[in-house]
């Protein structure tokens, strides 16, 4: 079994289903109301053990019954969380979702995933030498971010970074990690002035462009290549490209060729979206692999 290490946030979603988007100083009714767990971290790091990879979490959460219930969820879907570590002087991240109209709205409180600082990572660096893959976002502070690709460049440990949300980062950055895979907006973000296909060229098999029911692109140093996504009813996005993440992770770190391992990952996007909720609707390897 494969071994993932994700490096990232934590949190507990608050999710509001509305008919109408309040506008500011107007109260309106809600239809329901769920709290679910979520952060880009977790979810990357349950749809990685769903998929049969053995996986470590190393994050923070908050010392109270948020906090608590997002170390319980851990546990119910298999991942490690012997380096999550509850932060006595703040709160466990949070994010306040509207679902209204068709599209969402979201505030996210960082809480305890602020405390994930490259101090904190050190700790864990026996265990990220033995990973087969590290995953890391950006929902943590970003010199963490850049600790951790000079750690896992100077440890030869394959690094993948789902560059979301979107900030600039740094061309040592780039280079150290394996493999980065932004949507359109991120990318443009990260490749500023920089085309979609000129940014592809300069990063041959690392890049992967993810364009939603397009699919994800990138460029094989001769061509470039799109792989297609799968046409499905969708109930629910949140948490697809998380799925993504973590399935293309699986694929890479068990030796999959490229296009194998971005087939594999839209196929567990797709699945993903049937369903409610960021993590509700995640896929177990039979089902991925019972749908390809």
């Amino acid at each position: 079994m494969i071994k993932i290490v994700v490096i990232g946030s934590s949190s507990m979603d608050l999710v509001v289903t509305s008919d109408q988007r309040p506008g500011a100083g107007e109260t309106v009714l809600g239809r329901s109301f769920k709290t679910v767990p979520g952060g880009k971290g977790a979810n990357q790091a349950v749809a990685a053990a769903r998929l049969g990879a053995e996986v470590y979490m190393i994050g923070c959460v908050g010392d109270d019954h948020y906090g608590e219930a997002i170390l319980e969820n851990f546990k119910q879907n298999g991942v490690d969380v012997t380096n999550v570590e509850p932060v006595t002087d703040t709160e466990s991240g949070t994010a306040h979702i509207i679902l209204a109209e068709g599209d969402n709205s979201i505030v996210v409180v960082k809480g305890a995933n602020d405390h994930v600082t490259p101090h904190y990572v050190k700790k864990s660096e026996a265990l990220i030498k033995q990973a087969d893959m590290v995953l890391i976002q950006q929902e943590i502070p970003e010199e963490t971010v850049e600790y951790v690709s000079e750690l896992c460049k100077e440890l030869d440990v394959p690094l993948l970074l789902n560059p979301a949300p979107a900030r600039p980062l740094s061309k040592e950055v780039i280079d150290y990690a394996s493999y980065i895979t932004p949507n359109e907006h991120e990318a443009a973000v990260l490749f500023d002035g920089l085309s979609t296909e000129s940014a592809l060229k300069q990063y041959p098999n690392k890049v992967f462009i993810t364009e939603g029911k397009e699919g994800a692109r990138y460029f094989d140093g001769k061509k470039e290549i799109t792989v297609p996504s799968y046409t499905v009813e969708a109930i629910d996005t949140t948490g697809a490209g998380d799925t993504f993440n973590a399935a293309l992770a699986v694929a890479l770190a068990e030796g999959k060729s490229i296009s194998e391992s971005l087939q594999f990952a839209n196929r567990a996007a797709s699945l993903s979206v049937t369903k409610f909720g960021a993590q509700g609707g995640m896929p177990n390897r039979s089902e991925v692999e019972a749908s390809l």
